[in-house]
């Protein structure tokens, strides 16, 4: 007899019961308002989005993909998660609306499900961003849109606006940031290793995480602490280099919670630092006081870009510069999401409003054969207000509290 190899191609699994989210219901309705609002003034009809930024600010829930793709669709009167058989039913208790789960089956049916809600030949939103064209042809082929819509842009927009909910969870993310911060500068000694101090801040972190957010889900905290050559760029990796005296540290401290990110950054010490290094410390941290100073409502990214360039011009320091001086927080990761449209650049106009949440982060780099050489930069978060901006980082910077060991 020949067994029944017959599979669905999806189905609900609506197992046990729904978790406590990072924010209430009435949150997520809001958003999705929002959302409605924009997807009706582009004429779209149906929004499938495919990345981890978007579908968790929208429904709570953040995937992890493993190569499989994940979904939020949303309609007029819907709001689905798309998810894989392999999680069960842990995208269902994490997301706030409805959830499908499609099968490995056959290949595809992540788009039947997709389509079981959108249906064929409407005008559908995607993300520009984030879906490749592989998928993309298949968004064409099985859902056959009379139109599609990018909306990469309009979802960026609503994203960059923080409600108090989000400003409180970042509040707290800060605060996280800072007890990192703190167990770092506890652990610099010489001769310990740079593994050594990031493991320190990262388990002090994910600690505090789970004491403030007992509901949570715990994963992505992290730390990048750096030493000597290795403080050259802002994203390098942690190594097993041997802290020594006099040494340039970097501490970055970047706590997740719930997909929100949030950052402390500071120059330090080993110990003692030389006349040079000194010299290019200090310049650095009135570099990073000013641009504080010029974060209020109405001046544009470019302007204050524009000043503070100016500002490390006229100290003959410019050249050293290394990025941007600062981007928006919220929903974002070194591996998801980014709000382009909220970076402190040259090329970006946007124009600061309150509720609008930015960082402070200029970073200058002198060669290793240079007097003074390293990487120097130091990071504050600020809540912009209605007449200036709310400094929520609370760990000091500067050479008076952060020559250690």
């Amino acid at each position: 007899m020949t067994a029944d190899l017959s599979r669905p191609e999806f189905y609900r699994f609506h197992n046990g019961a729904e978790a406590k989210l990072p924010f209430e219901a009435a949150e997520y309705e809001a958003r999705l308002l929002g959302l409605r609002a924009r997807m009706e003034v582009l004429g779209v009809e149906a929004a499938v989005f495919t990345s981890m930024h978007n579908i968790a600010y929208y429904s709570g829930f953040l995937y992890c993909a493993f190569g499989r793709p994940y979904a939020l669709v949303v309609t007029p009167t819907e709001s689905l998660t798309i998810s894989a058989g392999i999680d069960a039913g842990q995208p269902w208790r994490r997301c706030h609306g409805d959830n499908i789960t499609y099968t490995d089956w056959q290949r595809d049916n992540y788009w039947r499900a997709i389509r079981s809600v959108t249906g064929e030949g409407r005008v559908i939103g995607y993300e520009s961003d984030h879906l490749s064209l592989l998928q993309k042809g298949k968004l064409d082929s099985f859902l056959a849109p009379s139109k599609t819509v990018d909306l990469f842009d309009t979802t960026m927009r609503q994203r960059m606006m923080k409600s108090p909910a989000e400003i409180a969870l970042i509040r707290q993310g800060a605060q996280v940031a800072d007890v990192g911060g703190y167990a770092i500068r506890d652990a610099v000694k010489a001769g310990v290793r740079e593994i050594d101090v990031a493991m320190a801040g990262r388990d002090a972190m994910e600690l505090e995480i789970a004491k403030r957010f007992p509901d949570a889900e715990y994963r992505d905290t992290w730390v990048w602490f750096q030493s000597g050559l290795n403080t050259d760029g802002a994203h390098n990796p942690v190594t097993g280099r041997v802290l020594e005296r006099g040494d340039i540290l970097s501490l970055n401290t970047f706590p997740m919670i719930s997909g929100y990110y949030t950052a402390l950054e500071r120059t330090m010490f080993v110990q003692e630092v030389d006349a040079a290094s000194l010299k290019i410390w200090e310049a650095n941290v009135a570099a990073h006081e000013y641009g504080i100073s010029l974060l209020k409502p109405g001046a544009s990214c470019a302007e204050v870009t524009h000043k503070i360039n100016d500002f490390f011009a006229e100290r003959d320091l410019l050249q050293y510069r290394a990025f941007g001086y600062g981007h928006s927080f919220g929903v974002l990761s070194h591996y998801y999401g980014r709000e382009a449209g909220l970076e402190l650049r040259e090329d970006i106009d946007t124009v600061l409003e309150p509720g609008m949440v930015i960082s402070m982060e200029p970073m200058l780099t002198i060669a290793n054969d240079q007097p003074g050489a390293g990487g120097y930069r130091e990071h504050d978060i600020l809540v912009i207000t209605e007449d200036g901006n709310e400094n929520i980082t609370g760990y000091p910077y500067g050479p008076g509290f952060n020559i250690v060991g």
